[in-house]
């Protein structure tokens, strides 16, 4: 074990509310942990979004996602397969295979954590500075699709379709 290394992480203690905060997808993402605060292993991004917002079907090259609801609906579509995810539960994605997720309650809030980390600095990219702790207002910009594709590949995410649960 490298003792270097592990004197460079420090604990992370963050309260409701407290972390940097984005507007990412339609979405308040918190981040709570990121690849810069636990040396490269993780990151995890606390979500709160209104009805309908989701992610474009994509995969990761480099991570491993999961995702654990803790209130609101979530569906997600996992490797072909659909899953109504309502508040308690646990969805795991594995690096290499397509999925997407939306918001089918009022309201959602979820964690969002992957291994490595790193993830984080695409959501950043892609998205902008909360100015205050709510959900964006439902015409904040997003980046236009080829632009978007752009960022994900720097990132060695693959967008392979629009967002929505395909059919």
């Amino acid at each position: 074990m490298d003792t270097a290394v592990e004197k460079t992480i420090e604990p992370i203690t963050l309260a409701a509310g407290e972390g940097e905060a984005l507007w990412s997808f339609g979405v308040l993402a918190t981040i709570k942990a990121s690849g810069d605060t636990t040396g490269g292993r993780v990151a995890v991004v606390e979500h709160l979004a209104p009805k309908g917002a989701g992610s474009p079907l994509h995969i990761h090259h480099r991570e491993d996602e999961w995702f654990y609801v803790m209130s609101g609906e979530v569906t997600f579509w996992v490797g072909g397969k659909v899953f109504k995810a309502p508040a308690g539960s646990f969805v795991y994605g594995p690096r290499g295979i397509p999925h997407t997720f939306m918001v089918t309650s009022d309201e959602a809030r979820f964690l969002l954590v992957t291994e490595p980390g790193g993830f984080e600095a695409f959501m950043r990219k892609a998205g902008q500075p909360a100015p205050r702790l709510t959900v964006p207002p439902a015409d904040t910009p997003m980046p236009p699709p080829e632009r978007l594709g752009a960022i994900a590949a720097e990132y060695g995410i693959e967008i392979i379709g629009p967002p929505g649960i395909p059919g």
